[in-house]
């Protein structure tokens, strides 16, 4: 079995301010899932949420989180903790919708587990259309620690690796033969190991144009990537870290 990244949400500190933003540059439409969760959809799917965040971490900055499939979250917490991860939340549930927990890579990088507890996963979105998360890329203090512990756990196969020269190897990691995200050594300003995610948009450059008339900020590119595609990473008005990923300049 190979897991995927099934869905991503943003916590934030202005839930109503990061919609209208991520609305404008990605084109997502919401739906409030009671009590205080919003869904963000591509056309009537969801594909992602943000939420206020909690009290009991109010002082970290805003952030996105990655959701990894899993369809046994205590078996999957255990095995975490045997190749050398750590569960920072034992799982809990969210009452008919899922069960999931927060976990960590041996490396620091922090993501969720969750497992689906509708019978029906419904409508699924066109790969690669305007909205939809198109990459998920981690920055490791220990590239070959964290391949050893994701391919163990969740049955990732390595892709091509890019020679970035002074960077380092990019590892582009696969699920059935095709690339689903890369790995790279993180830069020394990097505080600590973690994930980014790619949002897909029509255009990089009218992408851009949209986040900064939002208030966002540019931390690096627009840059073509091998293959051909476009990317540009980026910080919301409210200082989460974000990036986009396009066809098209």
């Amino acid at each position: 079995m190979q897991n995927p990244f099934v869905w991503h949400d943003l916590m934030t500190p202005d839930v109503e301010a990061a919609k209208t933003f991520y609305a404008d540059v990605v084109g997502w439409n919401y739906t409030n899932q009671p009590p205080s969760y919003h869904v963000a959809n591509v056309g009537k799917i969801g594909v992602g949420g943000i939420m206020e965040t909690p009290p009991e971490i109010k002082d970290m900055s805003p952030f996105w989180a990655g959701y990894i499939l899993s369809f046994d979250v205590d078996a999957a917490c255990n095995q975490v903790k045997s190749l050398g991860g750590a569960v920072h939340r034992e799982p809990w549930d969210v009452p008919g919708i899922l069960r999931m927990a927060v976990v960590a890579d041996p490396t620091g990088a922090a993501f969720n587990i969750m497992q689906p507890m509708l019978a029906d996963p419904g409508e699924r979105t066109t790969e690669g259309s305007a909205g939809t998360f198109g990459w998920n890329e981690l920055h490791t203090s220990d590239l070959d620690m964290a391949w050893d512990f994701y391919a163990g756990m969740f049955g990732w196969t390595k892709g091509p690796g890019h020679d970035m020269g002074p960077y380092g190897i990019y590892q582009l990691f696969q699920i059935d033969g095709k690339d689903i995200g890369g790995m790279m050594k993180k830069a020394d300003a990097e505080r600590m190991s973690g994930w980014s995610y790619y949002t897909m948009v029509d255009g990089i450059d009218a992408a851009v144009a949209r986040l900064l008339k939002g208030g966002g900020k540019i931390a690096m590119g627009p840059m073509e990537v091998p293959g051909g595609q476009w990317t540009v990473n980026a910080i919301d008005p409210q200082g989460a870290h974000f990036s986009l990923l396009s066809a098209t300049k």
